[in-house]
């Protein structure tokens, strides 16, 4: 049986948004409750019902929080990203090398595919589902993919004269780690992603001298 009110993320450390004021603790328990279906199951097949029944709330109550499913599935991404941003700020927090925020971001992307229940990336599954470019769920995805590129290439610049090309490299990598990790062993594919990230390091000449 899912799970939902652990909130299955692949990113492990899933923190729920909360407002300056006292959030609400059943909007906080739809939210919770609608991103584990929505990670294990997928969005589409995830409906109101379902979630209303395991979050224990009323139509109305939902619909006071989320004027629609719409506004739940682009709060739920927006979470997931902030998640992450948090997650990857402290893993990058103390460099002790050039190489070691690259280095703590290689190691942040295993930890995700090691996490029990990891389905793939949250944000490549819904952006499959809302391919549409003008819709705010895929602007939402394509927010936090530009974060995650731009964290990557400042992390590269540290050690490379080519930190675009070296985080384009290593972005492409771990979306196939990401998609491999849901379908073979998860010990292999992080094993072949890290030994990857040494390539990627050993091709790009650093820049630090």
């Amino acid at each position: 049986m899912i799970d939902a009110e652990r909130s299955i993320y692949y990113d492990r450390g899933m923190a729920t948004q909360t407002a300056p004021q006292r959030p609400s603790e059943a909007r906080e328990r739809l939210l919770r409750t609608a991103s584990g279906l929505f990670y294990a199951k997928g969005i589409h097949a995830v409906g109101i019902d379902e979630i209303l029944s395991r979050a224990q709330v009323t139509r109305a109550t939902f619909y006071r929080h989320f004027p629609s499913k719409d506004d739940l599935i682009v709060q739920y991404i927006r979470t997931a990203d902030q998640g992450i941003r948090d997650a990857v700020a402290a893993a990058t927090a103390n460099p002790t090398s050039a190489d070691s925020s690259v280095r703590a971001l290689a190691d942040f992307v295993v930890s995700q595919i090691k996490t029990p229940g990891f389905r793939g990336c949250a944000f490549l599954n819904a952006a499959a589902e809302y391919p549409d470019l003008e819709n705010p769920i895929h602007q939402a995805i394509l927010a936090h993919r530009s974060w995650f590129y731009e964290t990557v290439q400042n992390a590269f610049s540290r050690v490379t004269d080519s930190p675009q090309l070296a985080a384009t490299h290593f972005v492409m990598l771990r979306d196939g780690a990401f998609v491999e990790g849901c379908l073979a062993n998860p010990d292999t594919v992080a094993k072949t992603f890290l030994h990857a990230v040494d390539g990627i390091l050993a091709s790009f000449p650093g820049n630090t001298g």
